[in-house]
């Protein structure tokens, strides 16, 4: 069985001339990179291969001895009325091509016209399949609420319901090898949402990974396409770039937010044509990789100041994953804690310390400007100078105290705290609601609800003392 078929789904060429069979089929291959083609020359036996094989698209002849072209129509639409069918005719008959249209058919081409829009009517067509297929597999997904492949994501650490969504919407695009485009903070995870990504995608080849942030034109050339020997001053030897490394496999653009708007051009070539010319080269190779790229920065702003290219936004968003930050997924951070500290402890093999109680409270209500990227390396700090007893707080609490530890107020949130058709609170009936805000997020615990207030415990311990207190 050949590996990285393209389409998931099969193609069915229906046709008599089995010269035209191999041709076209080469074809494909070569311009496009479509290989998983089955081909069949007796009208006959059409509906046989079809019931046996996952076929997604026909391509069929009008004209053919038995079955004509548009019987086998008639009956491929009444059994299979998910499988798209584009006739093919030698003849330019209007006529002929109108009843295929009403009888079902997706589109209708005439052999001997231009190639070039037969094979933009097949890539459409593979598009939409792959677009009903991919909303069918969401709909399942998200309607049975479970996983079907958990272990994939077994190194990512969550009980998060908004993470739980994204990776089954993961699932659902995995397979395909339309781009993806992972958006979130800096230290969210990307990286380790496009290996799982990869992986579920049964590519054989590697995952490789390329920071884009930095590079020039040229270098950026020279490393995603690679050059010949000779290509420029200092080339004494030819270079294999990423994209070729990565063929069979996955392609990784992490900080695609900072390519140049030159490089960004290239790159929009590469995602449009499927072939590339290495450097010094005259001859285009193609694309056989999944790309998928990642960026912390907002690209529809990027677009609004010119500095992202619109065209290829849109390239590039025909997936979108986007990670939530940290300090929106609160009920993960003593499940990471846990597994950070122990894993820091395997590494620097040592015991693994037992935190305070009330340090997951602590965290919890720090905003997390770096996110798990950052907690792990907090996590590290403080087991390598643990030296016994209970862990220390104290790189945490540098930590919090070192940030701005108020969670801004989301874009969204515009409304006014206080409504203007209600009264305002009084400043002592604002200051308790405030405490026991603080208390809340705390848990009880005096000691960071008054940091959470700006104010020092024995004040705050005051304070909670007097409302029990008799006037």
């Amino acid at each position: 069985m050949r590996e990285n078929l393209y389409p998931s789904f099969g193609i069915l060429l229906i046709d008599d001339e089995a010269s035209f069979l191999r041709s076209f089929s080469l074809l494909l291959e070569m311009t496009v990179g479509i290989n998983h083609v089955y081909t069949c020359d007796d009208s006959r036996q059409a509906m046989d291969l079809i019931e046996k094989n996952d076929i997604g698209l026909v391509l069929l002849d009008v004209n053919m001895p038995y079955l004509s072209g548009e019987l086998l129509l008639s009956a491929i639409v009444e059994r299979h009325p998910d499988i798209n069918v584009i006739m093919l005719s030698g003849l330019n008959q209007l006529e002929t091509a109108m009843d295929c249209i009403r009888l079902g058919a997706f589109d209708y081409f005439v052999k001997t016209t231009d190639q070039v829009r037969l094979v933009d009517g097949i890539k459409r067509a593979i598009k939409m399949q792959e677009m009903r297929l991919e909303n069918q597999e969401m709909r399942r997904l998200f309607f049975s609420g479970a996983l079907q492949n958990p272990e994939a994501f077994e190194d990512i650490v969550t009980q998060d319901k908004s993470m739980k969504l994204v990776f089954q919407y993961i699932e659902s695009i995995s397979k395909n090898n339309r781009h993806v485009l992972i958006t979130g903070e800096s230290g969210t995870g990307k990286e380790a949402i496009a290996q799982v990504i990869h992986n579920l995608s049964g590519r054989k080849a590697p995952l490789i990974c390329m920071n884009v942030a930095g590079l020039d034109d040229t270098l950026f050339s020279d490393t995603l396409f690679g050059h010949h020997r000779g290509a420029f001053s200092g080339a004494d030897k030819a270079r294999l770039g990423m994209i070729e490394q990565a063929n069979g496999g996955t392609l990784f653009l992490d900080e695609i937010g900072d390519l140049s708007l030159s490089s960004q051009v290239k790159l929009l070539r590469l995602l449009q044509e499927g072939e590339y010319y290495p450097l010094g080269s005259d001859t285009p190779k193609r694309v056989n990789a999944r790309i998928i790229v990642a960026t912390h920065q907002d690209l529809e702003a990027k677009q609004m100041d010119g500095s992202f290219r619109r065209d290829l936004y849109y390239r590039l968003c025909m997936h979108q994953v986007e990670l939530p930050p940290l300090r929106k997924r609160l009920a993960d951070i003593p499940l990471l804690l846990e597994f950070f500290l122990e894993k820091a402890a395997d590494e620097l093999e040592v015991n693994k310390p037992t935190a305070p109680k009330e340090l997951a409270v602590l965290l919890q209500n720090y905003s997390f400007p770096g996110n798990v990227r950052e907690l792990q390396a907090l996590c590290f700090d403080a087991v390598s100078r643990h030296r016994g007893g209970v862990l220390s707080m104290s790189v945490f609490k540098r930590a919090c105290e070192s940030a701005d530890t108020k969670i801004a107020v989301s874009e969204n949130q515009t409304s006014s705290l206080y409504p203007n058709d209600l009264p305002l609170p009084t400043l002592q009936e604002s200051a308790e609601l405030l405490v026991d805000e603080a208390m809340r997020r705390a848990n009880g615990n005096q000691s960071i609800a008054s940091r959470l207030l700006g104010i020092s415990q024995p004040a705050l311990s005051k304070r909670l003392k007097s409302r029990t207190t008799p006037s």
